[in-house]
Parts: structure tokens; sequence; C-alpha cells
């Protein structure tokens, strides 16, 4: 919490009940929301919220560094509070996202390095299957 109001005073952004509710909505759900999501877990708390709200303080959270921004294939993003580079999985039948462990693929942008002649700067690696909810 310290370190988003910090980082809010810093930028000249205003601290408001719905930023923080924002920030801590990525925060505590680990299943990689997208916006509509937040929006309708902060709706009933925040009724004056709004959807361009959501979306304008995703963004902000996005270049301050706080949130990482996912692109899973859907038509919107997901946001995620692991900011680390990391591998994710995606059920393709209820589109739950979970985060995969990076041990097994932290080499993976020196390899792409070597075999393309590129400076890798990003990542987005995700796998697609069912899960085992879905599978049964």
């Amino acid at each position: 919490m310290d370190t988003l109001i910090k980082l809010l005073k810093n930028h000249n952004c205003k601290i408001t009940p719905q930023r923080i509710a924002i920030y801590h909505a990525v925060r505590e759900n680990h299943d990689h929301p997208n916006a509509e999501a937040i929006y309708k877990m902060l709706a009933p708390t925040y009724p004056t919220i709004s959807l361009a709200t959501v979306y304008k303080s995703l963004e902000l959270f996005a270049s301050l560094g706080l949130v990482k921004v996912i692109n899973i294939g859907e038509n919107s993003f997901r946001y995620d509070f692991n900011t680390t580079s990391h591998p994710h999985v995606v059920c393709t039948v209820c589109q739950r996202v979970e985060d995969l462990d990076n041990e097994f693929f932290a080499h993976l942008p020196k390899r792409v390095e070597s075999l393309t002649n590129y400076k890798i700067s990003n990542q987005q690696l995700c796998f697609y299957g069912t899960c085992s909810k879905c599978a049964s």
C-alpha cells in the first residue's frame, strides 16, 4: 500500500479510494482479472465507479510498473500483480489463467537472442489446454 501511495504522489496522481480498491483487486486476485471483472467486483462497494476509471487506473498502474499487462488472446487484457517475467497456462474452456514457475523457462530469452540476433526486451509465454476442473 505504501508503495502505491508513494508512486502516485511522486507522479502527481490523485490518490482516490477507487484507485486503491482497483490496485487491491489486482493484488488480491491471482486469477489475472481483466478490467471488466475488476469493475464487476468493485461496483457493489463503489457504486459511482466507472469502467473508464478502472481502465485508466490499470493503464496508470502498468505505466508505473505496479502491474503487468498480459494478453492471452482474448478480446481484453488481463492484469497481473506479479510484474516479473513469467509464463502462464490458460484453460481454453473456463479461461482460467495461472502462473507457471519461471525456473524451467528462464533460459529462453537468451536462447532466442542467440538464435535470432534480436535483443529481447520482453516476453509473453502462454500454454493453452484444459484445466483439471474442466476436464472432469
